[in-house]
């Protein structure tokens, strides 16, 4: 069996992960695995579990690693995975990092690409967002789709989420500092962290990426 080609991307929340994700993912078959999208879920399947999910979600704060664990660990048992996934928002914690390992085994993270993009830029982003609520299109708050409040995609609701909030803006970068920047020496001691500039054009950020995938010979 040929070996999963496992990617994670990492970088501040509006650092562009999900436009790069999305490329990647098409480039070289695998699903792009976003655990905001698996709560987001779970919060609109209106479970026990996604309720509370919901109230940690507007408050701006992290859920738990045995939920988040659990929830991925479910999702890579799925048929679409057997090739290999593109992790977006997970791991979060070295905690999370290391029950990552565990579920991986041999087949392990090939790869962790840190969008480097200044606060003061991601914070611009996370205030001008605007998301469709049923098929997760982005847009800004510029676009005629988020002033008309329909998505041109699939008609539905446009909305600025509570977590893109100010106050739910600062919380998530905090988190962020605390939890997840250790990430990055967690990966770097395993000579597997490549940090990219996500400050230039998305095509720039993919092809930065591409070349190093190549260079190690992973696809």
């Amino acid at each position: 069996m040929t070996s999963r080609l496992n990617l994670i991307v990492l970088g501040k929340q509006g650092a562009g992960k999900g436009t790069q994700s999305a490329v990647l993912c098409e480039k070289y078959a695998i699903p792009h695995v976003s655990t905001g999208d698996i709560l987001r879920n779970a919060v609109k399947a209106g479970s026990e579990l996604g309720k509370k999910v919901a109230s940690i979600l507007e408050a701006g704060d992290l859920v738990s690693d045995d939920i988040v664990n659990q929830l991925v660990e479910e999702r890579f048992k799925e048929a679409d995975a057997q090739r290999g996934v593109l992790l977006d928002g997970f791991p979060r914690t070295i905690g999370q990092a290391e029950a990552l390992e565990a579920m991986l085994g041999d087949d392990g993270i090939k790869l962790c690409i840190n969008l480097d993009v200044p606060i003061e830029l991601v914070t611009q982003r996370l205030s001008s967002r605007r998301v469709c609520q049923e098929c997760g299109t982005t847009y800004r708050d510029s676009d005629v789709e988020a002033i008309s409040g329909t998505c041109s995609n699939c008609g539905g609701d446009v909305i600025q989420r509570t977590d893109d909030y100010p106050e739910a803006i600062r919380t998530r970068l905090m988190n962020y500092e605390r939890d997840t920047e250790p990430l990055l020496s967690f990966y770097g001691s395993r000579g597997l962290l490549v940090s990219v500039n996500g400050d230039q054009s998305p095509a720039d950020v993919t092809d930065e990426i591409m070349k190093v995938v190549h260079e190690r010979g992973l696809a």
